[in-house]
C-alpha cells in the first residue's frame, strides 16, 4: 500500500492517499489502479477496478469502510469491481453506497457495464444499488468538510467521456488520459504541488501519456510527478525517468 499525506502548515486538514494498486489494465504483478483517498473526515475510493475487491481485502479493509466511491471512466480496471461491491454493500452490510460520478457517466455505466450483472426482478436500476451522486466538471464539490474534488475532463478513448480530479487545490490524480503538457504547467501555476500521473512505459503513447513525452517536462514539474498506471515492466525503467519517481506498490510515501 502506498501512502502519501498532504499536509499544508496551518491549512488545518490531512489527505492520505493509499494506493491499492498502481498497475495498468494488463498488469499481472500488480493490482489495477485504484486508490483510497483518507481524510479526518472521509474515506473514498477512486475507481473500483477488477482486482480492487481482492486488493482491498489483502489491504485488511472492508467495503463497509468507505463513504464513496469516486468513478473517473469506464473502462473495466476502473470499475469492473462495483458489482461486487455493490452485492456485499446489499446482502452483507445492508447498506447503500455513494457513487459519485459525472452526469454524463451514468448511464453507460449501468447499460453497458452492471446492468447484466445486477439486474434482477425489481432491482432494474443503478439507483437500487447506490446513492448516485451525478458530478459536472469544472465544479468544485465538497464532499466533506476536508475533501474537495473538481472533475476535470480529460482525452483517453476518443468518444468516450474520462475525467481525472483535483482535489483540495493542491493534488492531481490523472487516472487515464492522453499527453496533456499545457493542463499540467497551468496546474503547477495555479499551486498544485503533487501529480499522481499515468505512465505507459512503451512509446507511442496512444491512449495514455507515455514515459517518453513526460521526459519532456521541464524538471521543475518532473519533480511534482509520481508515475502509476504502470505495466509490469516497470523494473527496466528504475533509474530512467528522469526526475519524476515511480510509486511503488506496497511502499509507503509521506510528503509533508
Amino acid at each position: 500500500m502506498i501512502h502519501l499525506i498532504l499536509s499544508i502548515v496551518g491549512g488545518g486538514f490531512y489527505l492520505k492517499i493509499t494506493m491499492i494498486g498502481t498497475g495498468n489494465a494488463f498488469a499481472k504483478a500488480y493490482y489495477n489502479n485504484n486508490a483510497l483517498v483518507e481524510t479526518e473526515h472521509m474515506k473514498l475510493l477512486i475507481d473500483c477496478g477488477i482486482t480492487l475487491p481482492y486488493a482491498l481485502y489483502q489491504s485488511g479493509k472492508t467495503f463497509d469502510e468507505l463513504d464513496g466511491i469516486l468513478i473517473s471512466h469506464i473502462h473495466a480496471d476502473h470499475i469492473g469491481g462495483l458489482e461486487e461491491l455493490a452485492f456485499q454493500m446489499m446482502y452483507t452490510y445492508h447498506r447503500k453506497p455513494v457513487l459519485y460520478i459525472a452526469e454524463s457517466l451514468i448511464e453507460p455505466l449501468w447499460s453497458q457495464s452492471l446492468q447484466g450483472g445486477l439486474a434482477q426482478g425489481e432491482l432494474n436500476s443503478i439507483d437500487c444499488f447506490f446513492h448516485v451522486v451525478a458530478l459536472q466538471p469544472d465544479v468544485d464539490v465538497q464532499l466533506a468538510e476536508d475533501l474537495k474534488v473538481r472533475l476535470l475532463k480529460t482525452d483517453h478513448i476518443p468518444g468516450k467521456d474520462s475525467f481525472s480530479f483535483l482535489i483540495n487545490d493542491h493534488f492531481f490524480y490523472s487516472a487515464d488520459m492522453v499527453f496533456n503538457p499545457r493542463l499540467l504547467l497551468e496546474l503547477q501555476e495555479a499551486g498544485v504541488h503533487t501529480f499522481y500521473h499515468d505512465c505507459q512505459l512503451e512509446s507511442p503513447g496512444v491512449v495514455h501519456t507515455s514515459l517518453e513525452q513526460l521526459l519532456t517536462l521541464p524538471l521543475e514539474l518532473q519533480r511534482k510527478i509520481k508515475l502509476m498506471h504502470y505495466g509490469d515492466t516497470i523494473g527496466n525503467y528504475i533509474g530512467k525517468t528522469g526526475e519524476m519517481t515511480i510509486v511503488e506498490q506496497g511502499k509507503p510515501s509521506i510528503i509533508e
